[in-house]
């Protein structure tokens, strides 16, 4: 650093970069090497090359996926330049990591449709125009068989071994094909290929990244710096977030749902959620979590200015106002949403709760609207269902409630 012969202004300018990049990160290898770059790009007036890997497998994106993504626009928007690698080629593999199977193989098709998806959600997040988008196709698909055992000559196996997925799975005597094993080569190479300054991931990412730096030593280039962002859990305060797990906020929900969602988030996951997954500086954080300590800020108010800073991320300053008046109203003074969804009932009149609650779609079973019965969580028309057994008389305008978001208003086919 003292080589670099930094002004006071750069030194400045490089400690607010660094404690920007730090914030919420799980692990920076090696955290010297991050503050060293950052200086280096200052000094010379070079933008840093930012690298995000994806093999577009599942394109529904929800808050936990935008930790990494928050994190590439804090990057962004300090003028240095994302490269989003799609893997059309790595995604017909399949990344190995949590599987303790081999992942299905991605066709050309799957990939791309994938990729577009992807791509119009993380609008969302970051300025897609400014992004580099690279294919690894264009690379990897041009490497000859010498150029692959050239590649694969440059670790061992039991580097590769190491990898948790694998170890385990050897340990049960589950099978790990060949190709496998070329899925960590293949992103490490991408690196090497971009010669990227740092590489952004979730934790579960760890050996993958560490691939790029590792190769990249053995092609005689600078190494990467690894930023590891921790896995959001979801809003059970358990579980990671996920779609399977219900526990998530999906960014393209509705503002009334994310508000509502997001003011069920437990109360000790609120700094780590503004920490991830707003835009909420690191000096913001730290007067937020001092004020909570000494009781002048209220854990409600904060909650609320979280649900109301990720909804205005998503759908801006009038929808985040509108669906805090209306969950203040509803949840608050206990009146009904005016937006309450209809739906044409063209079932029997006379039907019991609990076949009305499954026809719906408001429950998934029997079995479990009965449970929400009995955990008085169903209201007709504002009045709690208390009798599981009870039989329903469907009139016009009946509204249905489950839980504190689900509301339906009944309609007759006309």
């Amino acid at each position: 650093m003292n080589e670099l012969k930094l002004t006071k202004e750069q030194s400045l300018e490089v400690k607010r970069q660094f404690e920007l990049y730090s914030q919420g990160v799980q692990e920076i290898i090696p955290t010297e090497e991050l503050e060293v770059k950052i200086a280096k790009s200052i000094v010379e007036n070079r933008p840093l090359k930012i690298k995000l890997g994806l093999d577009p497998s599942a394109p529904d994106v929800h808050l936990g996926h935008t930790v990494v993504l928050n994190k590439m626009r804090q990057f962004q928007e300090n003028g240095h330049i994302i490269q989003l690698i799609i893997g059309d080629f790595t995604g017909k593999i399949g990344d190995p990591t949590g599987k303790s199977i081999a992942r299905k193989q991605l066709t050309d098709e799957e990939v791309k449709h994938n990729a577009k998806t992807y791509f119009e959600q993380f609008a969302k997040v970051i300025d897609m125009e400014k992004v580099e988008l690279h294919y690894n196709s264009k690379w990897l698909s041009n490497l000859n068989f010498e150029d692959v055992i050239q590649l694969a000559g440059k670790i061992t196996v039991a580097r590769l071994l190491e990898r948790d997925d694998f170890e385990e799975r050897m340990a049960f005597n589950k099978p790990i094909s060949l190709h496998e094993f070329f899925y960590p080569l293949m992103q490490g190479y991408d690196s090497v290929v971009l010669e990227n300054d740092i590489e952004l991931g979730g934790t579960d990412q760890h050996f993958n990244i560490l691939m790029g730096r590792h190769f990249q030593e053995k092609f005689g280039k600078e190494k990467q710096v690894a930023i590891l962002m921790p896995l959001l859990e979801g809003l059970d305060g358990v579980e990671k977030m996920s779609k399977s797990k219900k526990n998530y906020i999906g960014i393209d929900e509705s503002p009334q749902e994310m508000y509502g969602k997001a003011m069920s988030i437990p109360d000790e996951l609120m700094m780590k959620y503004f920490e991830l997954v707003t835009d909420f500086t690191p000096n913001q954080i730290s007067t937020m979590k001092a004020e909570l300590q000494n009781g002048i800020l209220h854990p409600r108010d904060a909650k609320m200015l979280l649900a109301n800073t990720i909804v205005r991320m998503y759908h801006g300053n009038d929808a985040a106002e509108n669906a805090e008046s209306q969950f203040v109203s509803v949840f608050q003074k206990g009146a009904m949403p005016e937006d309450i969804p209809v739906v044409i009932w063209e079932g029997n009149q006379e039907v019991s709760i609990i076949d009305l609650l499954v026809e719906l779609k408001l429950l998934n079973s029997k079995s479990e609207a009965r449970r929400m019965i009995d955990n008085r969580g169903v209201k007709l028309d504002g009045n709690k269902v208390e009798d599981s057994t009870l039989s329903v008389t469907v009139k016009e305008g009946l509204i249905v409630q489950v839980g504190k978001r689900k509301f339906i208003k009944m309609k007759f086919f006309m």
